[in-house]
């Protein structure tokens, strides 16, 4: 382990895209503070819940007919379902109503919202897991029972149809429903960048969200291009497997942590983002080549895109001459003229900060200065 690695953030030099429209500044904060530059592009907005008119009918179709069973699955969700009751002079009767029936909680926080509603939970799963509530329901057996299910904006594959299955009713309660973004333009601008490669990452943190995003793309004619993108460059972070069914259902690989929470997700990148960078023994010097930027010893230095994509055509063979005219190719809009090479060389040398990590070969082109040597034991302990 080299001390220096430690001096930059393990995101510096990366950039992010959260599709999140909940709690994104939490997790834009998380990624900050690791060093990431971050991308915003709420995918969904969620529908105000005093204005869901699904809401209130699902919320008096309970009142009328009073329910054996109600899940919840989210506390904010249970929280904005009491309080939107409230709002429209229902609160008590919902909560006389949910006094009478058994109520089940999916995990902790779930529970802590039902207690502080003035309600007790029968049961709550140690796993957080909705496949063990549904195991205890059908174990128990719900056969002509009707059970009300809080929705949070996130499908339950199988939930519902396995209980319909076995016999009962359900009632879905669609708390947090989502809709397209009022503004497409942010949502553009995450998708032009993850096709062209300049963002390292795509966090998602709801199935309709990734859904979402797949969806406009194929509404731009660009879906065969994101989903490549996102096969091979750029790495898509999923809170969990239901989050991830979208991608999964395209063939694209997702990347998710042990459990579901915004902190393993941001430590899960932490990890792997740097763990997909080789560290290059250069002219004495440990390069690291970033998204956007470049780590030299420890320290990370800001190179612009003309710089980075020549460094980047330089590292696909380190230690060997790469012509003027190759590199020229590798130029964004760099057009025919090799002088383009030369300005951007010098601007790049400039920006590491170490000159002789590039070397120019007399009428032949420029190299990496690879220090063989030293390359099996950069090799071997790898980034992570």
């Amino acid at each position: 382990m080299h001390r220096d690695q430690n001096t930059v953030g393990p995101l510096a030099g990366f950039t992010v895209g959260v599709t999140a429209a909940r709690r994104a500044d939490e997790l834009g904060a998380l990624l900050r503070r690791r060093g990431a530059e971050v991308m915003h592009a709420p995918a969904l907005r969620i529908v105000p819940l005093a204005d869901d008119s699904e809401l209130l009918t699902a919320t008096k179709r309970l009142l009328d007919q009073a329910p054996d069973v109600v899940v919840a699955t989210t506390a904010i969700g249970f929280r904005g379902w009491v309080e939107a009751a409230d709002g429209w002079g229902l609160g008590e009767a919902l909560l006389d109503r949910l006094r009478g029936v058994r109520l089940l909680a999916r995990g902790p926080k779930v529970r802590g919202a039902i207690r502080a509603a003035g309600l007790t939970e029968e049961w709550s799963p140690a796993s957080e897991s909705m496949a063990e509530v549904l195991d205890r329901l059908l174990e128990e057996g719900v056969d002509g029972h009707r059970v009300a299910v809080q929705l949070h904006g996130e499908p339950l594959p199988g939930f519902v149809e396995s209980l319909r299955a076995g016999g009962a009713e359900v009632v879905g309660v669609p708390v947090y429903r989502w809709m397209p973004p009022e503004d497409i333009a942010p949502v553009d601008r995450l998708l032009d960048a993850t096709v062209a490669r300049t963002l390292d990452a795509v966090t998602f943190t709801s199935a309709p969200a990734a859904a979402s995003l797949l969806d406009r793309a194929e509404q731009r004619g660009l879906q065969s291009e994101l989903l490549d993108a996102l096969r091979h460059d750029v790495l898509p972070a999923c809170v969990g497997p239901v989050t991830a069914l979208p991608l999964e259902a395209h063939d694209v690989p997702t990347s998710q942590p042990e459990r579901f929470r915004l902190g393993p997700l941001v430590q899960l990148l932490s990890q792997e983002l740097p763990g997909r960078v080789r560290p290059l023994p250069v002219a004495g010097r440990r390069l690291e080549i970033r998204g956007h930027a470049v780590v030299v010893d420890g320290e990370l230095r800001a190179v612009p895109p003309a710089g980075m994509a020549l460094l980047r055509a330089l590292a696909r063979r380190p230690g060997w001459v790469v012509a003027r005219a190759e590199l020229l190719r590798a130029l964004p809009g760099a057009g025919r003229d090799e002088h383009a090479v030369e300005t951007a060389m010098a601007r790049l040398r400039t920006a590491l900060g170490a000159p002789k990590l590039i070397q120019t070969v007399v009428k032949r082109g420029y190299r990496l200065a690879l220090d063989p040597a030293a390359d099996t034991k950069y090799g071997d302990e790898g980034a992570g």
